[in-house]
């Protein structure tokens, strides 16, 4: 069967790999949708840390349970359409005995620091596959970017009395947006790339704010009536935006940082002893799987506008090699692996 290798930086491959056997408390996953998520592009780009070369891409996951183990519960059946749970924790770092898998010191993601999904077929331990109805392949293959996003919203401890900024609207962006509607937030999304703004809107964004077009600080005292966001969340990675938002939080509030900034940040930190605020971090997701699903089976995300485009895996390096060159536009590029789809 194909898969797709990210050989090093700046460069992929198809190759030729066997079909795995299940073990016991496994299932065959047959793939039929993976996404290519912001760590891909990075990991291209030689700009993700954790990337280990080569290593088959792909963590964001539809597909079809086509084998079970004989330990697998009846609850996961052969025709079940599901997505995964792509990281793997040690179990006993100070992370994992506190219950924060997520954040586990040896956490091994697939595609990142161990075999990824984007090839025909993998084996997955049962715990870790998450199933729905009524879902296609694609929108499940959504689910786990919009996981970390929901996991943000979370760790910012978001009520419906907060005011909350998202900046970057990437699927994770999107996602961070998407839970905070759902908790009832008003809600202000900032991007340059007026697409995404719009998708923002249809998620139920209560304000947008193109900061290439208009003065950022000045719109976001304008919305709060110059308290500034009790919540921002930083989605994009970069050291203006990681400033910007410790600079625009309200007094007290709360910053969530996701992104990964490629070099050093420098900060007055004068402004987090003055405002007392706080700043946390973010990383993948811990018991947000169900929520996602339940929240997408309800209908409240637009699945098809944030798909910029979709792949054959024959063609997968090539778009992400396009995308690395010029991201405009692009909120998800799909990798369809189906060799006999034809959509």
């Amino acid at each position: 069967m194909k898969a797709l290798y990210l050989t090093a930086i700046g460069e992929t491959s198809i190759r030729e790999i066997e079909i795995p056997i299940p073990g016991p408390e496994e299932v065959l996953l047959k793939i039929g949708m993976v996404g290519f998520c912001g760590g891909d592009l990075n990991g291209f780009k030689g700009l993700f840390e954790l990337q280990e070369y080569p290593n088959i891409l792909g963590h964001e996951v539809g597909g079809t349970i086509v084998e079970k183990g004989a330990g697998v519960p009846d609850t996961l059946q052969k025709g079940m359409q599901a997505t995964i749970y792509p990281y793997q924790n040690c179990g006993t770092c100070i992370s994992c005995r506190k219950g924060r898998r997520n954040a586990c010191r040896d956490n091994k993601t697939m595609g990142v620091r161990r075999p990824g999904a984007m090839t025909e077929y993998i084996a997955i331990h049962w715990k870790d596959v998450f199933v729905s109805t009524t879902l296609s392949l694609k929108a499940l293959a959504l689910v786990e970017p919009l996981t970390v996003g929901f996991h943000a919203a979370a760790r910012g401890r978001i009520t419906p009395q907060d005011t909350v900024a998202v900046i970057g609207l990437g699927m994770v962006g999107l996602g961070a947006l998407a839970s905070a509607v759902d908790r009832g937030a008003t809600t202000i999304a900032i991007d340059l790339d007026e697409t995404k703004l719009e998708i923002a809107q249809k998620i139920g964004a209560s304000h947008v704010i193109q900061p290439n077009l208009s003065n950022l600080h000045d719109a976001l005292m304008s919305i709060t009536n110059g308290d500034g966001p009790d919540v921002i969340i930083e989605a994009v990675g970069s050291p203006h935006t990681y400033r910007t938002a410790v600079e625009e939080v309200a007094y007290t509030g709360r910053v969530v940082c996701i992104g990964y900034a490629k070099s050093p940040v420098e900060f007055n930190t004068g402004s987090f002893v003055r405002k007392e605020i706080e700043i946390l971090g973010s990383r993948n997701c811990t018991v947000e799987f169900p929520e996602v699903i339940k929240y997408l089976e309800a209908g409240h995300f637009p699945i098809d506008d944030v798909v910029s485009k979709t792949v054959r895996i024959d063609d997968a390096g090539a778009a992400l090699a396009q995308w690395a060159t010029d991201p405009t536009g692009i909120v998800k590029i799909m990798v369809d692996v189906n060799p006999f789809s034809h959509d």
